[in-house]
């Protein structure tokens, strides 16, 4: 099944909600950047949020997300836009704490439980627009809800899940994905009574996606399908805008004295993108090429 994104209204538009599910682009994720289980969860769980945050913009608008804990995997660094495409990489892929009691990943252990949650988002203006708030948690979840609240002042649940199984002795990420229930100016408060308790009795979005429901699914059984209008629905993927002619421009910012050292002491360049862990190797022409643009 092919990962996409929902944008509905619901209870007469006074709540507004996104599901989604990003199994393929959290596995993408974890391939390009060799995670281990723990922080597979963590970078997954930050992309979804940023992936669903992301299309609440328009156009050529796009946000960057930062989480800076105390714990070993930090910071994760996200990158997302309106059109659904979203890139992320952590500091540590290779963090795998002990899980908790429950037995479930414990992703706090490897964000940390203190430090910060910041948003940058890049509306096409001079200035852009910049939230920071305290991790609460370091689960994720809770900190995108809390930010939501604090930084944005919009009530907010926020719900993330990534499951992760061996399949022929490879890990596997089986269900990733999530949503953002949000209210209103003029909800009521039977309906937020409402949502609450629904909110108590679901289960696990990560096993909902698992179980085969669809991101339309999941926001129905939250809010009844009766109160639910879709608005958008938007194919997401792990997708990076790196390439060599970008590459190439940044060398160039370096100037001449730099290319040259590059020419003359290693014969090239090979550089990688922090983002997709693509690798772009520069041989002597290529730098060459770029030393004679340079005015």
């Amino acid at each position: 099944m092919n990962d996409y994104l929902i944008k509905a209204l619901a209870y007469d538009g006074t709540v507004r909600a996104y599901g989604i599910r990003s199994t393929k682009m959290v596995q993408e994720a974890a391939r390009r950047h060799d995670t281990w289980r723990t922080v597979t969860a963590a970078l997954g769980r930050a992309l979804s949020a940023g992936t669903m945050m992301g299309t609440m913009l328009k156009g050529n608008e796009k946000i960057t997300i930062k989480i800076e804990g105390d714990g070993p995997a930090s910071p994760i660094i996200i990158d997302a836009n309106a059109k659904g495409e979203a890139r992320g990489y952590v500091s540590n892929p290779h963090v795998d704490p002990e899980r908790k009691a429950s037995g479930k990943l414990n992703v706090s252990a490897a964000v940390g439980e203190t430090g910060s949650l910041s948003v940058v988002k890049d509306l096409g203006m001079k200035e852009n627009f910049t939230g920071s708030v305290p991790l609460i948690s370091g689960e994720l979840a809770e900190d995108f809800t809390y930010y939501f609240a604090s930084s944005e002042q919009t009530p907010s649940s926020v719900a993330l899940g990534v499951i992760i199984d061996n399949e022929d002795n490879v890990e596997k990420v089986m269900a990733a994905g999530g949503f953002i229930i949000q209210m209103m100016p003029g909800v009521k408060d039977e309906t937020i009574d409402e949502i609450e308790n629904q909110l108590k009795t679901i289960p696990p979005i990560s096993k909902l996606i698992q179980d085969g429901l669809s991101p339309e699914e999941i926001l129905f059984k939250l809010l009844g399908k009766d109160n639910v209008r879709i608005l958008d629905k938007i194919d997401v993927n792990f997708k990076c805008r790196c390439s060599k002619e970008r590459i190439s421009q940044s060398i160039s910012g370096l100037g001449k004295e730099e290319i040259m050292m590059m020419i003359e002491e290693d014969g090239g360049a090979e550089t990688q993108c922090n983002f997709c862990n693509e690798k772009y190797i520069f041989s002597k022409e290529d730098l060459e090429e770029i030393l004679a643009t340079i005015n």
